[in-house]
């Protein structure tokens, strides 16, 4: 009898252990191949299915994470040339956050990097050694998986981002040292590190700001009070008239955007109504480049 309970207890212990120490993403993804002449699409397959064990079985953090706060994310790879164990692609991510009362996945992150050059010999083993990184593939990879980590990260707390971005500068340290291809540092280029390095440095610190107050301050308290929700959000995108003073063109200003202009004309073209002509000011001052999307907003 003792033994009988002893070991119900043990498997108790062991679900309790599983639910509660989940990897931390939960990641789609794609490799197309459509633009390669390529008889035997065999490789592409062992790839796709390599890359979703990879992102979704390495343990990226100290944290442990519940099943449902995995971060849901997406990653589609568009391969244009293949030549042996040689690829050039781009790769396009999208990663989301669930909003508080609510079954809505609000997008953090909608970005592409057309750079994506890489070696890789079909069922290689794809693993993470953040000591010994000389596949571009696990690099580049790695270092959007810290990217989406933290974006997820500081918009449920203050510049809580900061461990998973200092993950990623240190992939391009390396990358770098290594000689891998697209991550040096180029004036007027959008690169892998100049996205860290701005993220990380406090000349965009309105960036980060507006990412909290907006998700955790805005979207969070909508579902309770959407009047004061909307408020805080429009007062977020205020944030960036700041920046872009300091800065005109700056690159994260695009990333959030590109993420956000549809979600921001949904939220406020309908329901209780905040300064519409103001936040259209701001907008257009702020993101010129989505101005279409701006004149949609219900007036």
């Amino acid at each position: 009898m003792k033994f009988s309970v002893r070991f119900t207890l043990l498997l108790v212990a062991l679900l309790v252990i599983n639910t509660t120490n989940a990897q931390e993403l939960n990641c789609l993804i794609t490799v197309n191949s459509d633009q390669v002449s390529q008889t035997n699409q065999q490789v592409f397959k062992t790839l796709e299915r390599s890359l979703t064990d990879f992102v979704n079985k390495t343990k990226w953090t100290n944290r442990p994470y519940k099943e449902q706060e995995r971060l849901e994310a997406r990653i589609f790879i568009n391969v244009t040339a293949y030549d042996s164990d040689r690829f050039q692609a781009s790769i396009q991510l999208q990663s989301n956050r669930p909003v508080y009362n609510t079954s809505y996945q609000s997008p953090i992150l909608n970005y592409r990097d057309g750079n994506f050059n890489f070696r890789y010999q079909e069922f290689e083993p794809l693993v993470y050694n953040p000591n010994n990184l000389e596949s571009n593939l696990i690099a580049v990879v790695s270092y959007y998986v810290y990217i989406m980590l933290g974006l997820d990260a500081d918009t449920f707390s203050l510049q809580g981002g900061d461990p998973y971005y200092r993950q990623a500068q240190r992939i391009v340290t390396q990358a770098q040292g290594n000689g891998l291809a697209g991550w040096q540092q180029e004036t007027g280029a959008r690169t892998r590190f100049e996205l860290v390095d701005n993220l990380l440095s406090n000349t965009f610190r309105e960036y980060r700001i507006a990412l909290y107050n907006y998700h955790r301050k805005g979207l969070d308290i909508m579902a309770d009070n959407n009047s004061t929700g909307k408020q805080v959000i429009a007062g977020s995108i205020r944030l960036f008239e700041t920046l872009i003073k300091r800065r005109p063109n700056a690159f994260l200003i695009q990333t959030f955007f590109d993420a956000k202009s549809e979600e921001i004309r949904s939220i406020f073209s309908d329901g209780p109504q905040v300064d519409l002509v103001r936040l259209a000011e701001t907008l257009n001052r702020v993101a010129p480049f989505y101005s279409d999307t701006w004149k949609k907003i219900s007036k």
